[in-house]
């Protein structure tokens, strides 16, 4: 009855009030004398104009490009990061060559219509200023991941380094300046201004690219990225510097002229580290957590970051100088930076700085290059910028004491130069020193030499070996184990995944080996927070292992393609099972996903290819999200695939034969009897057993040593009540497919399930 009479009540409101609003519509076009309004031409053509004349000024409003622009930066940015993550390469690679390919070079080349609509002149204003505040946030995000602590404790080698690494380069660079200078640098520059800034911009080094190249290579924990990250930081931090001086020398016009900047920008500096840190310390020691970071909390951390861009912006040396000082200074209280680089770091990286790299390949008119005497000193600037480099860098660590391998690794990760290169180019366009030609040089030569860190490194570690493998446990026992690897795509499933491993190892623990593996995106964490994050990753599974006196190893590592290290990482380790979650794509059933081969976040070409080749069928049955299907189809170890229905134990448990190649089944039943006291149900699916000698035999011998533990139904004597009293499901995978394609009755009504594919 309240249902009917709130439906009353609904109508009568809504009707009563519409009515009364016509109706002093109605009075209200009495007020004005018919001869005063405007005459109305209502036929189609007309209507239509209007219609189309309206939604172009909306279309074309600053607000809607801008809104156009970003959806399509970021949407280009993605897929191109995307692919250069499938080939090995960091993201900012792709997203650079996006960037180039949104402006002149390539769109405003071949569709210049469209260009025109999508980045009309009057909108760049808008599109820089936005992609500022981006790099603001991200030199805020820079600067607090620089581990000032690692400085002081492993500073004496890496600084030498680190110096020699900038020292060399910043000299190439002016001695090319000089060759150059008279037919490259914009009018009215001098010498000085030219210089200096083709010598920064040799000299800089990407910290955070780097940072996460030596966690995706597995060196984090190694001596040798220990010391290309304290390099890198003492780069980053001496180069900022001697930018802001550089930069300050261009905008007086000389060293002399300077001196005033230079003054203020020293007082600046001594405020910072001296009045504001401490301030900021207090502050952070209080509010570290989640929950003391309440927002007039927050605010004030952004006030300063605010401020500090503000003042160096002032006094003539770059907002930039001052977000990234503002992050140096934060609290270095380890949770309070883990929780604010979260909240700053998807808006920066995610949304405004792709942005950034758009607005840089605006400016990039590869097209200018039309000689071949401008291709010869474009080499000519990547050979010295190589040079200076890597090669400046990899003789002095050679000098201070290194190995010629660690030696050449810190070169090649040195040269990397990334997004902090474009960022020094574009501060050097906006101030005019240097002249389109040389911007598009020089954001070629940044692109190349990011590009060449990760084969470099690749090819190092082919030549010069390592004499021993580091951070790899080694079992003392050379008893042959069984191995289970167990990927903890989410931390939570620690408990019911360490409980099914334990269900096959329990009683044999000593001649066991159970490893969880963490991968995550190498662009989700960072350099700062690493360690807070691997220890995060396997608290559940730790416990749950310790609880049950179950010793097990673990492995983390940022990986570019998390689906193909977890495969090597199989494959390579000769393990006996390898157990991952199901997983659930989110266009499971759909037709648009089983045309596109759509995974939860991007199209994917292999499933696309796989699909229009034929070699998978386009409606083939599957609850597998994309990352289980790859798995499934790439791995070579045994396979476990886990559907887990609030997975407790496994006392019970059900194997359904469909095929009589599903006699591998019985080797993990016989595991879970030894070990875990299992009861196995066996289910013969239209006679399979019956027919075969073969599996009739092998369970004959199960039941000699373990008769209570196994009993063998038909599908005439099978009582469909009793699966639900059962705790696991054990099925191969051809078995499997087969009953999903089926649809059979059972498959709604059973519990955790164990998919499992042989090796191949």
């Amino acid at each position: 009855m309240k249902k009917y009479r709130n439906v009353f009540f609904y109508i009568l409101i809504i009707g009563g009030f519409s009515l009364l609003m016509y109706w002093i519509v109605k009075q209200g076009e009495q007020l004005i004398p018919t001869n005063n309004l405007p005459s109305h031409d209502n036929s189609f053509n007309t209507v239509w104009k209007t219609f189309t004349e309206t939604f172009n000024i909306n279309i074309t409003h600053p607000l809607a490009i801008l809104l156009l622009q970003i959806v399509t930066i970021m949407m280009v940015a993605k897929l191109f990061g995307f692919i250069c993550r499938k080939i090995g390469q960091p993201s900012v690679v792709g997203e650079i060559f996006a960037g180039i390919l949104l402006g002149p070079s390539f769109l405003g080349m071949y569709y210049p219509e469209f260009s025109t609509f999508l980045f009309p002149k009057e909108s760049l204003g808008n599109l820089n200023f936005l992609s500022q505040i981006g790099l603001i946030l991200f030199m805020f995000i820079v600067g607090m991941e620089l581990d000032l602590k690692v400085l002081k404790n492993k500073a004496h080698d890496a600084v030498v380094i680190s110096h020699a690494s900038i020292i060399i380069p910043f000299a190439l660079g002016m001695g090319l300046a000089y060759f150059i200078f008279m037919n490259f640098a914009p009018k009215g520059v001098n010498f000085v201004s030219f210089g200096l800034f083709m010598g920064i911009a040799m000299s800089i080094t990407a910290f955070p690219v780097l940072a996460r190249i030596v966690q995706e290579k597995g060196l984090t924990k190694t001596r040798l990225g220990a010391i290309a990250i304290t390099c890198a930081a003492a780069d980053d931090i001496t180069a900022w510097c001697l930018l802001a001086a550089v930069i300050a020398v261009v905008k007086a016009g000389s060293f002399t002229s300077s001196i005033f900047i230079i003054i203020m920008a020293v007082g600046y500096v001594f405020i910072m580290l001296n009045i504001v840190r401490p301030f900021l310390k207090k502050i952070g020691e209080k509010y570290s957590n989640k929950e003391g970071l309440s927002k007039p909390i927050v605010a004030i951390f952004f006030i300063t970051l605010l401020l500090s861009s503000y003042a160096t912006e002032s006094i003539g040396i770059h907002a930039l100088f001052g977000a990234f000082m503002a992050g140096v200074i934060m609290p270095s209280n380890v949770n309070f930076r883990n929780v604010f680089i979260e909240k700053v770091e998807d808006v920066s990286v995610v949304l405004l700085l792709p942005l950034f790299f758009v607005f840089t390949g605006l400016r990039t008119q590869i097209g200018l290059l039309n000689d071949p005497y401008l291709w010869k000193i474009c080499g000519v600037i990547i050979l010295i910028a190589v040079t200076g480099k890597f090669l400046g860098s990899s003789l002095t660590a050679r000098f201070v004491g290194q190995n010629w391998r660690d030696s050449l690794m810190i070169g090649a990760l040195m040269n990397t130069r990334g997004l902090m290169e474009l960022v020094v180019l574009n501060i050097g366009y906006d101030l005019g020193v240097l002249k389109p030609e040389i911007f598009a040089m020089m954001v070629i030569m940044a692109l190349v030499t990011t590009f060449m860190t990760g084969p470099a490194i690749f090819i190092i570690g082919k030549i010069f070996p390592k004499v021993k493998e580091e951070n790899i446990p080694v079992d003392i026992d050379n008893e042959r184990k069984y191995k289970i690897l167990i990927p903890l795509g989410n931390p939570e499933n620690g408990k019911s995944m360490i409980t099914l491993a334990r269900s096959f190892v329990e009683k044999s623990l000593t001649n066991s080996n159970i490893t969880a593996i963490h991968l995550t995106p190498s662009t989700e964490i960072n350099h700062y927070n690493a360690e807070e994050f691997e220890r995060e990753s396997f608290r559940q599974f730790k416990k749950e292992a310790k609880k049950h006196n179950i010793p097990v190893n673990t492995i983390f590592k940022p990986a570019l393609d998390i689906e193909r290290e977890l495969i090597d990482t199989a494959n390579q380790g000769d393990y006996d099972l390898m157990i991952v979650g199901s997983g659930k794509s989110i266009y499971q059933g759909t037709l648009l996903g089983k045309i596109l081969g759509i995974t939860t976040k991007f199209i994917n070409p292999e499933r696309l290819f796989d699909t229009l080749t034929g070699a998978e069928k386009l409606f083939e049955n599957t609850i597998f999200d994309e990352r289980a299907r790859q798995i499934i189809k790439q791995s070579k170890v045994p396979l476990g695939i886990f559907v887990n229905k609030n997975f407790q134990k496994a006392e019970f448990v059900f194997i359904p034969f469909l095929k009589e190649e599903d006699v591998f089944l019985l080797t993990y039943a016989q595991k879970l009897i030894q070990n875990n006291d299992s009861r196995i149900i066996i289910y013969d699916v239209a006679g399979v057993i019956k027919r075969s000698i073969n599996i009739k035999e092998t369970i004959r011998i199960i039941e000699q040593t373990a008769p209570k533990n196994i009993a063998l139904f038909s599908e005439h004597n099978f009582d469909s009540q009793l699966l639900k009293k059962q705790d696991l499901v054990l099925i191969s995978l051809a078995s499997w497919n087969l009953v999903v394609e089926s649809q059979s009755k059972w498959l709604s009504e059973a519990p955790s399930i164990l998919v499992i594919k042989p090796q191949n």
